[in-house]
């Protein structure tokens, strides 16, 4: 088969020609032509709509439209720059911004070549609009070194523009770190809409302030603030930090927040009407009494921060080596108590309950000790609160628990039907497995649920109302027996006895310290006494520490007590011989 193939045609000058004209009108770049004394010669569409002007206007006018005696020096120098290059090089590209004959401003890269034809030499510029791309890289820039939210410097510009400052050491330089108290409360209750609100308000008041000595404001994200001070005497911080605090004090309305609406959130917030009071707390350190680098004084400033938040918020702390040995310790007590649950160096002494008529042991409560491989036995106070804040609650709570079902069993085995009550918080009822845990101990050691009894603080009725309800009632329904420890400390204690199945209530031992003489703690007394008989339920007195305090509560019609005049906590096997000689006698 023969193919047959079209003769090649070359395009004809003069079309080629017209092509090219066509192609530089038709470009999106603007394309410019100049003469050797760089007047214009020729332009095409685009730059006419870059620069403003018509090719008629522009056609013999020098580059910078204006004669060179009507140009600023910068603008001069930069046309002397591109002559030089393009006479020494053919080529000359840079970035400009340009502005308009409507004042405009435009963000261009420009290219120059040099062309000779014949003996006339002619530069052909080639102008690219970047307004854009520039736009987008100057957002890009400003994203990655301010918060969005506030519009104030991030934390890496804020270390960068503390690294400056330590460069000049002619004055002390200050670093304050700066938490809203509460704030994930007030996040939960106001919503994301709310507490962005909220935290604009709050950076706009520090700004408002005009802080002496302040040299940045930065924020990190949600309620996280530091602030740079640069000065000669620390107390002119400190002077200023105190107005931060006093602003504060101020409240901050939401009438005109996105949550204008009232909602039945507000009725848990620290609110007035319609504003909000908010708390700070204040971490400080210093150059270079602290530390001699941006990255080490924040540190430092964070750690006095947290510091000051654990002791409660809502004031100033200015670092200190003791801090971080207090951390220290803290994280050493922490890795000890996981260490301890893992491997069962909790135990429950044993404090007796008597019957006050009788002088009999009708049961006992179990409290916490730890017997710390190094330090010995050790009460709550060393513990308990590191335990709360750890999160190890159920743990504890669990541990105890299976040595009381163990215990409970070893008695009943013995002919001995004395209950054990158990402490309970919060923590513990919020835990899902709590009801089952409890139930199975019971099935397991075949204990009678009457055998055991749990006390229920009024903090813990506080904090989760609906689910300790929800716990209790399955609890009294498995026959499990309530206790509400600590009557008449807490705010609200006549309305829990009304909606929970308490069997006992426990009279605070401070109602009972000076009860043979005080005429005020005998009346509370006695009142709880008649308000138990009327809501069928006993009363337990804390706190017995005398023959004349048992005589006067036994008089009144108290039928139990608890305290140091019947006996100390003291471990089981002690608690058993104590059993042991009772039945004997």
């Amino acid at each position: 088969m023969t193919s047959i193939m079209t003769p090649f045609t070359p395009i004809p000058i003069a079309d080629k020609q017209q092509l090219l004209i066509q192609l530089c009108e038709q470009l999106d770049d603007a394309l410019f032509i100049l003469d050797e004394n760089l007047r214009y010669l020729s332009v095409n569409a685009s730059y006419e709509l870059i620069i403003g002007y018509n090719e008629s206007f522009l056609l013999g006018r020098p580059l910078g439209i204006y004669a060179a005696e009507f140009l600023s020096e910068q603008e001069v120098a930069i046309l002397n720059k591109i002559t030089t290059y393009l006479d020494s090089d053919g080529f000359y590209e840079n970035s400009f911004s340009i502005t308009n004959r409507y004042g405009e401003v435009f963000d261009c890269h420009m290219s120059y070549r040099r062309i000779d034809v014949g003996h006339a030499v002619y530069y052909v510029g080639l102008v690219r609009d970047i307004s854009s791309a520039t736009k987008d890289k100057k957002q890009l820039i400003h994203l990655l070194s301010f918060d969005p939210l506030t519009e104030l410097p991030n934390r890496k510009v804020f270390l960068s523009q503390t690294s400056d400052l330590l460069l000049d050491r002619s004055q002390k330089v200050v670093i304050a770190r700066l938490n809203i108290d509460r704030y994930r409360n007030l996040a939960s209750l106001l919503g994301s809409d709310g507490i962005n609100h909220l935290i604009k308000n709050f950076a706009a008041r520090i700004e408002s302030l005009r802080l002496t000595n302040l040299s940045c404001l930065g924020h990190f994200g949600s309620d996280d603030f530091a602030l740079l001070f640069e000065c000669n005497d620390t107390k002119i911080v400190r002077n200023q930090l105190d107005r931060l605090i006093q602003m504060c004090e101020r409240p901050f309305p939401i009438e005109d927040s996105p949550l204008a609406e009232h909602s039945p959130f507000f009725d848990n917030l620290p609110t007035t009407d319609s504003a909000i009071y908010c708390g700070v707390s204040i971490g400080i350190s210093i150059f270079p009494k602290h530390d001699t680098g941006a990255a080490g004084l924040l540190i430092k400033a964070e750690k006095a921060l947290h510091f000051i938040k654990e002791q409660g918020g809502d004031d100033i702390c200015w670092y200190e080596d003791a801090i971080d040995e207090a951390t220290s310790r803290r994280l050493q007590l922490e890795t000890e108590l996981r260490l301890a649950a893992d491997e069962g160096q909790f135990i429950p002494y044993y404090q007796p309950k008597i019957d006050l008529t009788s002088g009999a042991i009708t049961g006992f409560e179990a409290l916490v000790r730890w017997q710390h491989p190094t330090r010995g036995l050790l009460t709550p106070v060393h513990f308990i609160n590191a335990i709360i804040t750890h999160k190890l609650s159920f743990e504890l709570f669990f541990q105890m628990a299976i040595q009381i079902a163990k215990q409970l069993s070893s008695w009943q085995q013995q002919g001995f039907d004395q209950h054990i009550c158990i402490n309970a918080d919060a923590a513990e009822f919020s835990h899902p497995d709590f009801f089952d845990m409890v139930r199975g101990l019971l099935a397991e050691h075949q204990i009678s649920a009457q055998q055991l009894h749990i006390e229920v603080t009024e903090s813990s009725l506080i904090k989760r109302h609906d689910n300790v309800k929800k716990q209790l009632n399955l609890l009294k329904k498995l026959g499990v027996f309530i206790a509400l420890d600590d009557f008449g400390t807490g705010y609200a204690s006549l309305s829990y006895l009304q909606e929970y199945p308490f069997d006992f209530i426990k009279v605070d031992k401070s109602f009972i310290s000076n009860i043979e003489t005080d005429r005020t703690q005998q009346a509370i007394v006695k009142t709880i006494l008649d308000l138990a008989v009327a809501l069928d339920m006993q009363i337990i007195a804390e706190g017995i520490e005398n023959k004349p305090q048992r005589d006067i509560l036994l008089a009144m019609g108290c039928q139990f007590g608890q305290g140091y005049w019947f006996g100390k906590p003291v471990p089981a096997d002690v608690a058993t011989e104590m059993l042991i000689q009772q039945h004997n006698n």
